[in-house]
């Protein structure tokens, strides 16, 4: 084993089952973790000036499975690590090695980088026996050490809990999004600090979005196969710690500056919505390094095949699946949500995966344990929930099986609003009931029609330039023979394949991107935005940027379409302005108090739409608000929606609107910067080939 000479032990006293992790009591510092099946706990201590391992001593205390110790005097500071003794035996799912030294998972911190050697792995990569074999290297210089951190004192509740049919979401990067940005501050782009200058909110706060989406800002690991090709994790889906902020985002103030960056948020009215991957860990499959969950207690932190537990389940596509049904890993991830709540004012979570953490051992429960944890907990049952509805396991789609409370990403939105604007058959039919909230999918169990979360792009595809600009994905770059990605991406290059200089193919992208745009702000349900969509920003014709931390993955400010961005801040002032364009409630066709329907559908000449024609390239949409919805809710307004897909002009007639009002042609994606025109009482309007017009009723004052 471990040879001991020059460390020391330390005085540890029993200490308490609780609270996990390491926490200063201003006299000393409690540790406890979670071990199941561990035979013994060793705490490591180790010198901060230059990472030698100054002490090595045993937890002396077992209260169920949480091993714990009390070691007076220590300080916040101190770093650490953990090794643990029990049976290495993979074909019964065991992996202790007290050679590797181990992250705590509860850690807030972490101090140094990970190296990359053998020693990370807990088997022997020359042994013909592979992840069978027994390694006897010292992981411990190669890893980096969990740091005790002093509490920090209780903050206000500074949460904004905006409603969610306001809510405007912006996906974006941390890094990515500031790195080319020319009005933030040199030292400060790429970084906590950087994302909340000046410039940005002022940027954010002219689109009207309400909440920023973060990639990943949990500390994670780059991936060997990566680096080996001279590339990196930019992404971040690859976490190690739930409890620790990302460092390689910090800029001048340090890990403060993502608190300072969620404060300046709240100050400007943006929420802040944090992605998170609770799914799987950065350890991998059999293969991969010991580096903290699966020396602690392998069998319990993953889901492992049954009748073969030296291999891992893997419904996530990388490698292994986090045990949540396990109740002390569904309370680690319980507590680090609240961590995240309650240490900085987090307003909501996107669960990546969240298929996957819904799984019981029967398959996919929308009444399983950690969505009824997640629901019943008083602090988290108040946040922003949304899953993204799938998983690569079996029966992994889950497209509006998630429970009430839950909003969800809607990539079938996605796919239809794509389709249709290329023109492809029987879209048409599938885009009416899209802009519509998706009410097949949402309309149970008293759901909202918020619940479903549009969008046209994410961070994982195309992005809305590219989507116009490529027929096949471009990832060479990337380093796998452009196998990774999407294939079936909807997409339309409008005649040349990637940039262009031909005026009607330029032209042609420009208003494709104007309508998918329109589209998405005119619909029922949350709509959100990638960040860089409202400049046209392109990736080159990369699906899938999760390794280019560089100008392919980061947003193009210097060539930004300044037009389009003005069109986009104009939607949304629209969508704003009009409450029946973000309803509560789904719309049926319902009778209203008043006759009317509460939405209808109609062809362009006012007669009634052929939906059997599969080659339906447009219609047009009335909306008023639902027939369902409370009295107060009801303002009078009315907006009404053509969808022309159809490659030529067509000539609409309007319903008539209510006495003494007129109607009013507010949108155009032909006319992008056209002001607002009141229309003809008794003529046809015209609607150019492929565009949006949404009109909105005017007072009558002007009548």
């Amino acid at each position: 084993m471990i040879a001991s000479s020059g460390r020391s032990t330390v005085e540890l006293r029993a200490g308490q089952a609780f609270p996990m992790g390491a926490r200063h009591d201003g006299e000393g510092v409690n540790f406890a973790v979670f071990s199941q099946n561990a035979d013994r706990v060793d705490l490591c201590l180790f010198s901060p000036d230059d990472g030698r391992e100054m002490s090595r001593t045993r937890l002396p205390e077992r209260t169920g499975p949480i091993w714990h110790g009390y070691a007076p005097g220590l300080e916040p500071g101190a770093h650490y690590g953990f090794r643990v003794h029990g049976a290495y035996a993979p074909h019964r799912g065991h992996r202790f090695n007290p050679n590797k030294l181990l992250l705590d998972p509860y850690a807030r911190r972490y101090h140094g980088r990970f190296l990359r050697s053998r020693a990370l792995f807990g088997y022997s990569a020359t042994s013909a026996e592979g992840d069978l074999s027994f390694s006897k290297l010292d992981s411990a210089p190669f890893l980096p050490k969990s740091v005790v951190v002093a509490d920090a004192p209780p903050r206000p509740d500074g949460r904004l809990q905006r409603a969610w049919e306001d809510t405007l979401i912006y996906e974006a990067h941390v890094k990515g999004l500031t790195r080319q940005h020319l009005d933030v501050p040199d030292d400060v782009r790429g970084t906590y600090d950087g994302l909340a200058s000046d410039a940005m909110l002022d940027h954010l706060g002219r689109l009207g979005v309400t909440a920023i989406e973060l990639l990943p800002v949990h500390a994670f690991v780059n991936d060997d196969f990566l680096l080996d090709r001279g590339l990196t994790n930019y992404w971040g889906y690859n976490s190690i710690g739930f409890f620790a902020l990302e460092p390689r985002y910090a800029g001048p103030a340090g890990e403060a500056g993502f608190a300072a960056m969620v404060d300046r948020f709240h100050a400007a009215g943006i929420e802040v919505i944090l992605d998170v991957v609770y799914n799987h860990t950065a350890e991998g499959d059999q293969r991969g390094p010991t580096l903290s969950f699966r020396g602690l207690d392998n069998a319990s932190y993953y889901r492992l095949h049954a009748g073969q537990p030296r291999y891992y389940v893997n419904d996530t596509g990388t490698g292994n699946t986090l045990n949540v049904a396990n109740p002390y890993v569904l309370r680690m991830v319980l507590d680090s949500l609240r961590h995240w709540v309650e240490t900085y004012q987090i307003d909501g979570f996107r669960f990546d995966l969240a298929t996957s953490l819904a799984r019981e051992q029967h398959g996919f429960d929308p009444d399983g344990g950690f969505l009824d944890a997640l629901r019943q907990d008083p602090v988290l049952s108040t946040v922003k929930l949304i899953a993204e509805p799938w998983d690569v396991g079996p029966g992994g789609y889950r497209l509006g099986g998630f429970p009430p409370g839950f909003a969800e990403w809607n990539d079938a939105y996605r796919d239809t609003a794509r389709r249709f604007w290329r023109g492809d058959a029987h879209s048409a039919q599938e885009l009416a009931q899209r802009v519509l909230g998706s009410a097949a999918n949402f309309d149970h169990l008293g759901r909202r029609s918020w619940a479903s979360v549009n969008f046209l792009a994410a961070h994982d595809g195309f992005t809305l330039a590219d989507v116009t600009s490529y027929n096949a994905k471009h990832n060479e770059a990337n380093g796998e023979d452009n196998r990774d990605g999407h294939n079936e991406n909807f997409s339309d290059n409008c005649g040349v394949e990637g940039p262009s200089d031909d005026p009607e193919i330029v032209e042609r992208r420009a208003r494709r991107r104007r309508n998918l745009l329109a589209t998405l702000f005119l619909s029922q349900g949350t709509p959100m935005l990638l960040a860089g969509d409202e400049i046209a920003n392109s990736q080159g014709g990369n699906n899938n940027v999760y390794c280019q931390d560089n100008a392919i993955g980061w947003v193009d400010w210097a060539n930004a379409d300044v037009d389009l961005r003005s069109f986009v801040q104009r939607l949304a002032r629209f969508r704003r302005d009009h409450r029946v364009l973000h309803q509560t409630r789904f719309l049926h066709a319902t009778p209203r108090r008043d006759g009317h329907p509460d939405v209808s559908w109609r062809a362009f000449d006012g007669s009634d739409l052929n939906w059997r024609d599969p080659s339906l390239s447009g219609f047009v949409l009335v909306l008023r608000h639902a027939a369902y919805a409370p009295a107060y809710f009801d303002d009078g307004d009315e907006v009404v929606v053509a969808f022309n897909g159809r490659p030529q002009e067509a000539s609409m007639v309007l319903p008539e609107p209510p006495a003494g009002r007129r109607w009013q042609r507010d949108v155009d994606t032909a006319v992008p910067g056209g002001a607002p025109a009141l229309c003809d009482r008794a003529g046809p309007q015209v609607l150019a080939a492929e565009s949006v017009v949404a009109f909105s009723l005017a007072g009558g004052a002007h009548a």
